[in-house]
């Protein structure tokens, strides 16, 4: 523990603090700071610094705890042996005071507010993306995943696991949000940039999965606090206090201030960039302008999201030149066009498997509407040069009620007149409506823009680039929410910016500083305006309440790790694939690889080549001790020659929040993992009919089913419209199929229930199935059946069903497309 907390020590809080106390760059200035402004920027930079480092390290495959440790504690000593005496302030430094409990509070509302964090660790979404890139930095020590697993996979045998995409910019999935760039040398590269996963990394290096959990809850807790001193700066301490307050007390924030994501990170280091830019542009501090340049480059390797906020940031530039005459710092662009430089190149080179889909949104833009914009944005800073250079204080007082009549006319518009057609979906259509109806409240936005009204004409100039990049985020995504629109997954895109700035409008209005009021009055406001935003307060409360005891898929850990101990080092486990229907199996194979270090495949297809597989199993039986098979939702993959033992069967249950398609969630579900393992191996399998209890370690011979369940106390699947059963162990001698099947109980208005059965594509008859179990005989053509015997893969059994939809007809979340109940196939 002792340990730890030295550690964190010099990562996030020494080389910040001994650069902030360095005698260069007017340090009477920023001493004349806040005591708990100069330990943010402390932290600020030192977390700057360390995930620097960490991503040059693991560009270098040279990333282990102790080397940052080392190399922080040398650039240390260097600064305090420059420094010297000269480090100590001498009483030149502003005393703490009582405005440290603000922060401090802060920090501990979302400490309760954010923990415990969601163990979301399995594959299949961002978050385990996340956190499968941050741990493999932590144990492999690079960027660049060489997996050995890949690189043995033998070349004529690849399509079994990662068939060629022919993309321009990867070879294949490895795991989702993995991409194999080389095969030859099982080169991996992760979907997303790197900068989060550089801190999960240190998390991780730090405590384990514990420490990468907590990573995001780090995050969140430095983002409200930046939030904090930036709205301090412009609307006040009060202000920004009740805005941070509530921005921790908000559903939105409570839910990815436990949720790993990229979002919250965006959020802390864009509320630090624009602070560090008024700072040194506004307040005239130069110690801040490569402060802000470091940082904003610094963004280009989280999301591409980031890129409106630096794009803003540069129009704020543009306006502040244009304007007002303010030249931008050299000792800010440089240092940003620098680490920018290589942010690009990072982008479009290691990256560019993540920007495919941004570039294919850039080349999809109507051209002549950004030529129009482009034209429209150039022709409005030619008029604002005219009117400066004729009518200066006339040009700055423009500015800001062009900005109050576009971000209000916007509003209206989007509120009032925003209608879904065309192109135009209802989501998008009613995005701000959305947004305000479940996560802002009416109230909230009514106070919003009547901040909108108040701080821009007053204090535009004042922090013009957080005003614009407020403006930009809200106009963009408002215009195109960009993401589908699942609650919570689509709130991701309102919490870096447009929460926190709708409520430190909000909050400005309400309490925000009023000079010229006489004093009675602004004691009656200021009290009106506590109550306010306690009653919004008390209502994102109330919204976050169900949320605040649930933790995502709590015990999905301990689940994998006793998964992960049934293989050993030198065991190779086959996963089923991705597209196999009703399983989410698959999403044990990142876990199990990349934290577990297991040798884990997945296989491309549910219905994988049999000749292929033989070959494969042949190679790898000389490579490993064992070869393993984990799947749940069935996979074709047995034959003549290959053979299958149970091992284990398993059913895990987790909690997940309900995420419906535009529509705010309603609660916790059970999600539901059930899976086998089986031991794969070579042989000859005896001809001695077919039997199979459908339900019950069925996995190999099941495809296009549903996942197992249990009725009557029998274990069934449901099938599909097409489901396949493949039919091994046959003799030649076989005449009758029986099939133990039950409608289901179909509701009034569904179709009937009936099946027609196919073998090896011959019709073998039609069934209408009614309620209840009841077994079904159907004659089997004799040559159909001699000829299956007499080959190496297995028969196959389609079933085609007419189907019903219980979301369609009976409403609820299932949204599955069901047949019958199938609970026993026999060929006899």
């Amino acid at each position: 523990m002792i340990r730890m907390a030295l550690a964190a020590v010099v990562l996030a809080y020494l080389p910040g603090a001994l650069l902030f106390r360095l005698p260069v760059a007017d340090r009477p200035r920023r001493a004349s700071l806040s005591a708990e402004e100069r330990a943010f920027w402390a932290i600020v930079i030192s977390l700057a610094w360390s995930l620097g480092t960490v991503l040059v390290l693991a560009a270098l495959d040279h990333y282990t705890l102790a080397a940052l440790v080392s190399v922080n504690l040398v650039v240390s000593f260097i600064m305090a042996a420059i420094g010297g005496r000269r480090l100590s302030y001498r009483g030149t430094a502003a005393l703490p005071s009582w405005t440290m409990a603000l922060p401090i509070s802060l920090a501990l509302a979302g400490a309760w507010r954010f923990t415990p964090p969601a163990e979301y660790i399995i594959g299949g979404k961002d978050p385990g993306t996340y956190i499968g890139e941050g741990v493999q930095i932590g144990q492999r020590g690079s960027i660049v995943i060489h997996d050995p697993v890949i690189a043995a996979v033998p070349p004529a045998l690849r399509n079994l696991f990662i068939p060629y995409y022919r993309s321009e910019s990867y070879y294949s999935l490895r795991f989702m949000g993995f991409f194999v760039q080389d095969p030859d040398r099982g080169d991996v590269m992760g979907q997303f940039p790197h900068l989060l996963p550089a801190s999960i990394a240190v998390g991780y290096s730090l405590d384990g999965l514990s420490g990468a959990r907590l990573t995001t809850t780090a995050w969140a807790i430095v983002g409200l606090v930046a939030v904090y001193f930036a709205g301090a700066r412009l609307v006040g301490r009060l202000a920004a206090f009740a805005a941070s307050l509530l921005l921790s007390l908000n559903v939105i924030e409570v839910w990815y201030g436990r949720y790993p994501n990229a979002e919250v990170a965006l959020q802390t280091l864009l509320f630090a960039v624009l602070l560090a830019f008024a700072r040194s542009h506004q307040d005239d501090d130069a110690f801040f302008a490569p402060v802000a340049g470091v940082l904003a480059g610094l963004l280009l390797f989280l999301r591409i999201d980031a890129a409106l906020g630096l794009a803003a940031v540069a129009c704020a530039l543009a306006v502040m030149y244009v304007g007002a005459g303010h030249r931008p710092r050299l000792s800010f662009v440089v240092p940003f066009a620098a680490i920018g430089a290589v942010g690009v190149w990072y982008l479009f080179g290691p990256m560019q498997a993540y920007m495919a889909l941004p570039l294919v949104y850039l080349r999809h833009l109507p051209m002549a509407a950004l030529l129009a914009a482009a034209l429209g944005l150039a022709g409005g800073f030619g008029l604002l040069l005219w009117l400066r250079r004729r009518h200066g204080d006339r040009a700055r007082a423009a500015v800001p009620l062009v900005v109050i009549a576009v971000l209000v006319g916007a509003a209206g518009y989007a509120w009032f007149f925003r209608a879904p057609g065309g192109r135009l979906t209802d989501y998008d259509a009613h995005a701000l409506r959305t947004f305000t109806d479940f996560y802002l409240l009416r109230p909230g936005l009514i106070a919003a823009l009547a901040g909108i009204v108040v701080v821009v004409r007053r204090d535009f100039w004042r922090d013009p680039a957080l005003i614009i990049t407020f403006s930009a985020f809200a106009l963009f995504l408002f215009y195109k929410i960009h993401i589908f629109p699942y609650h919570f997954w689509m709130t991701r895109r309102f919490l870096p910016v447009i929460l926190p700035g709708a409520l430190l409008l909000a909050a400005a209005a309400a309490v925000g500083p009023a000079s010229g009021t006489p004093k009675g009055w602004r004691l009656a406001r200021t009290i009106i305006g506590v109550l306010f935003l306690a009653f919004l307060g008390q209502r994102y409360i109330a919204a976050a309440a169900p949320v605040m005891p649930h933790v995502e898929y709590a015990g999905i850990i301990p689940y994998t790790e006793r998964l992960a101990s049934t293989f050993g080092d030198r065991d190779l486990v086959i996963v089923e694939s991705r597209n196999v229907t009703g399983s989410d199996t698959h999403v044990f194979a990142l876990p199990l690889a990349y934290i577990y270090g297991r040798n884990v495949l997945v296989l491309s297809s549910p219905r994988p080549d049999k000749a292929m597989l033989e070959a494969f199993l042949s190679d790898a039986r000389q490579r490993y001790a064992h070869v393993y098979f984990v799947g749940g939702g069935g996979t074709d993959l047995l034959s003549s020659h290959i053979t299958a033992r149970p091992v284990a069967d398993a059913r895990v249950q987790v909690p997940e929040y309900d995420s419906p398609w535009n529509a705010y969630p309603q609660g916790v579900r059970r999600k539901d993992f059930e899976y086998s393992v089986y031991e794969l191996a070579l042989g000859t399998a005896g001809a001695n009919g077919f039997s199979l209890d459908v339900g019950f370690q069925d996995d190999l011979n099941v495809v296009r089913f549903h996942a197992k369940e249990t009725s009557d106390g029998r274990t069934v699947r449901w099938t599909g419209p097409q489901s396949f059963v493949a039919i091994t162990g046959l003799t030649g001698r076989e005449r009758t199929l029986s099939l133990v099947m039950h409608d289901g109980g179909r509701p009034a208005g569904a179709m009937p229930a009936r099946v027609t059965v196919y073998f090896n594509d011959a019709l073998v008859g039609t069934v209408d199935v009614t309620s209840g179990f009841r077994t079904y005989d159907l004659p089997l053509p004799p040559d159909a059946v001699a000829r299956a015997a007499t080959m190496s893969a297995p028969a196959q059994l389609r079933l085609v069903s007419t189907t019903w939809n219980p979301r369609a007809l009976l409403g609820g979340n299932d949204d599955r497309d069901l047949g019958v109940m199938v609970d026993r196939v026999e060929v006899r």
